[in-house]
């Protein structure tokens, strides 16, 4: 009789969490209109009377409706891309940005076909990447993270929970430095119009495949050789940044206390009930091989006292 209680306040804790979700949602967008709004009335404003000009000087060959069209061509070529946009080095750093989802908008296909392609391409290419990062990250989150607490802890007697807790805080550190900062660093050396903060902007933007597209490197290996390995360095340090963030994330979702704030606002689960709606014994699902239960590593600090 007493599961009935827990199972009420979990679902009400379910639902507060829900709740709070949704308002994180609407205040960032209240936010983001109050603050981007104004800037783009002006913006809109300073481009009507820039096409007010314009029109009032060359009143006698240009009309309104010709000057719509051909701004309408101008942005819409530059959206869709530009020249030198889809030479084998840009190509890649596409290819890379569609698997990973990251997708910054700035270069889409222009032909059918390439649209037909793309759809196939990633419906097979981001589950496949999916499944290997997945991978990636059973064998690296043993060697980065568990391995390293363990040691600091047989070696010097400190209690698991301390460790893990400071060695995630120290992990996430040293991938914000070398993944975040130091790379914006390099981003604002090389790319004349970018400030410092619009690198890093660029760097978390990328990693945590959100991929705006207002800031995005140049594309095309017209210039030097030099410009051709800067783009494929830039497509390097997409897939590998993402790798790490992927660890560091799982790292902290692994401490103890991180699983206690979920299991808290969990909702009450009845394990009989689920086994019971199972569509396919768990022996008998095709991708068991992708995650054995045998090979699963227990939360990093779980067996803190």
């Amino acid at each position: 009789m007493a599961k009935v209680p827990v199972a009420k306040a979990r679902s009400w804790r379910y639902a507060l969490l829900l709740g709070a979700y949704g308002l994180y949602l609407l205040g960032g967008a209240a936010i983001l209109a109050a603050l981007e709004g104004p800037a783009e009335l002006d913006l809109l404003d300073s481009l009507r009377q820039a096409q007010g000009h314009l029109l009032a000087g060359h009143r006698a060959c240009l009309s309104e409706e010709r000057l719509a069209r051909l701004l309408e061509r101008l942005l819409h070529a530059g959206q869709v891309g530009g020249p030198a946009r889809w030479e084998l080095p840009s190509a890649l750093f596409f290819a890379a940005s569609l698997l990973t989802t990251t997708g910054y908008g700035h270069t889409v296909p222009l032909s059918e076909w390439g649209k037909i392609f793309c759809l196939f391409y990633a419906a097979v290419g981001i589950p496949v990447t999916l499944l290997f990062l997945a991978d990636l990250l059973r064998l690296l989150v043993p060697l980065l993270s568990h391995r390293p607490v363990r040691y600091l802890h047989a070696r010097w007697g400190l209690p698991l929970g301390p460790v893990a807790l400071g060695h995630a805080v120290a992990l996430g550190l040293a991938t914000l430095g070398l993944f975040i900062l130091l790379p914006a660093i390099g981003f604002w050396a090389a790319e004349d119009r970018w400030s410092f903060l619009e690198s890093v902007y660029f760097c978390f933007i990328s990693l945590s495949t959100i991929g705006f597209g207002n800031h995005v490197p140049p594309q095309g290996n017209s210039g030097p050789p030099a410009h051709v390995l800067y783009e494929l360095s830039i497509t390097c340090y997409l897939l590998v940044g993402l790798l790490a963030m992927a660890a560091t994330l799982e790292t902290v979702h692994q401490l103890r206390e991180v699983r206690a704030v979920i299991q808290f606002f969990a909702p009450a689960r009845d394990p009989v009930a689920e086994d019971r709606q199972d569509i396919l014994p768990r022996d008998q699902l095709a991708l068991a091989t992708v995650s054995r239960p045998d090979s699963q590593e227990e939360p990093v600090g779980g067996s803190a006292t």
